[in-house]
């Protein structure tokens, strides 16, 4: 609503104490509201400066590129967010893409930026930097609104903090380094929460995940290179990198969903690279992607539905005689829900993720061996965070292999036993995680290190 993408039903908005109509996002922009969003909106095969004018109406027949280069350059500069205007998008690192959005609402007059989970795909260095240039834009006399649920980077960056749960305001506190993260956490979730739980300590057993020499050409552009490394049983190993790395395709290689160049893979010790889906899963995988609703559930369904997509292979089921075990697994796993018959687009995030670990930790007809797992909490409140640590944690205790994919670097050192960085779809280190250095992670992240701790 503050930005023009939907309207309020009730209320109004104010800038500089006159009302404000927002039919639109270009009316937004006309008023100096401009919106980063967390998921970059610019086009990949365009240069810095086309991509930061486009939209603009005040362009003349023939474009200038000299002048309108200069023009990005001047904006960039200014506010301490150095970009090369003749670079093409997609060559950028995830950090300057950011940088690009940016100085694209800079350029296009916004006096009120709103960041939306700014920090979710930077490095830490990165998230310096970023701090660097709000702080650089506030002393300008731009308003920035800062939007996360890192509750260290709200308490560190903000002047002021308002915190929302439920759609309503619970509460207001002072930030400028002197908030308290544990208060913040009880005003956005009503209880309680362990911001920092206690690395789980258990025996590891077996192998039960061996990727030796894995590579990925897609489109004759090699996304995954020689990649080798095993993951036992009880044991949790993180994949550490920047979006875009090649954990995707890792993941889904895995998974079976997408074959191999070369390179073997083997779970449990029975082969699976070009074997499909159907056979890891037979072996003991479990699989969560990324992409909670687009490609682990169906938004359509029910839950119900959705906790028996991956079950028996059946013609028939008997959904009258499954309907007690779904109603068991809304409640082991704490999911909000009014029962099984709740349709997936209806639930919240979190809950949603919840529904797809319940299917994937139950298991079936094979108990799961390995546990895949992309970007557990993305998007997700602190108190749903808190609960998904929790059921990873146990699948490890139990014995489960869990292999975490995520861009949270945070979430990896807190949870992995192990973590390697993929930086441009290759290993480039390996580190214990009780012993990782954040500093050091970051840069490998960065692809400014290699080797291994």
């Amino acid at each position: 609503m503050l930005c023009g993408l939907y309207q309020p039903d009730s209320g109004h908005l104010l800038r500089n104490g006159k009302p404000l109509h927002l039919p639109s996002p270009r009316a937004g922009l006309q008023h100096g509201i401009a919106m980063v969003h967390q998921h970059f909106r610019l086009v990949d095969r365009f240069t810095v400066s086309e991509n930061v004018i486009l939209g603009s109406r005040d362009l003349d027949f023939r474009l200038n590129r000299k002048d309108i280069n200069d023009k990005v350059a001047a904006v960039a500069e200014s506010y301490g967010l150095p970009i090369d205007p003749t670079a093409t998008v997609g060559d950028l690192s995830v950090g300057q893409r950011q940088r690009v959005e940016i100085v694209k609402a800079l350029y296009q007059g916004a006096e009120i930026l709103l960041l939306d989970e700014p920090t979710a795909v930077l490095v830490p260095d990165e998230v310096d930097k970023l701090f660097d240039n709000v702080h650089a834009m506030t002393k300008a006399g731009k308003s920035i609104v800062f939007i996360s649920h890192k509750l260290g980077e709200v308490v560190a960056i903000s002047d002021r903090v308002t915190v929302l749960r439920n759609g309503r305001v619970t509460g207001h506190v002072e930030g400028k380094g002197t908030a308290d993260t544990r208060e913040l956490a009880r005003l956005m979730v009503g209880r309680d929460i362990e911001l920092n739980p206690q690395r789980a300590t258990h025996p590891i057993g077996h192998e039960v995940l061996q990727i030796r020499n894995l590579s990925l050409k897609l489109n004759e552009v090699e996304v995954l290179s020689d990649i080798s490394f095993n993951v036992h049983a009880g044991e949790m190993v993180g994949i550490a990198g920047v979006a875009g790395n090649g954990q995707r395709e890792l993941a889904d290689t895995i998974a079976g969903l997408i074959a191999p160049t070369s390179g073997s893979i083997m779970i449990a010790g029975a082969i699976t690279a070009h074997r499909g889906p159907i056979h890891a899963r037979e072996l003991g995988l479990a699989y969560v992607p990324e992409d909670r609703l687009g490609m682990g559930l169906v938004p359509s369904m029910s839950i119900l539905d959705n906790l028996l997509l991956t079950r028996d292979r059946e013609v028939l089921v008997d959904r009258v005689g499954v309907r007690p075990e779904a109603s068991r697994l809304i409640e082991q796993f704490e999911i909000k829900a009014n029962g099984p018959d709740h349709l997936a687009r209806k639930l919240s995030g979190g809950n949603a993720q919840k529904v797809l670990l319940a299917r994937e930790l139950s298991g079936g007809r094979t108990a799961t061996k390995l546990l895949v797992v992309c970007s557990p909490t993305r998007g997700l409140d602190v108190g749903a965070i808190e609960t998904v640590r929790r059921l990873l944690n146990d699948a490890r205790s139990a014995g489960q292999a869990i292999l975490l994919i995520s861009e949270d670097l945070d979430e990896v050192m807190s949870l992995a036993d192990r973590i390697l960085v993929l930086y441009r779809g290759a290993v480039v280190h390996e580190t214990p995680g009780e012993t990782a250095n954040l500093s050091t992670v970051g840069a490998a992240m960065a692809g400014v290190l290699g080797g291994a701790n």
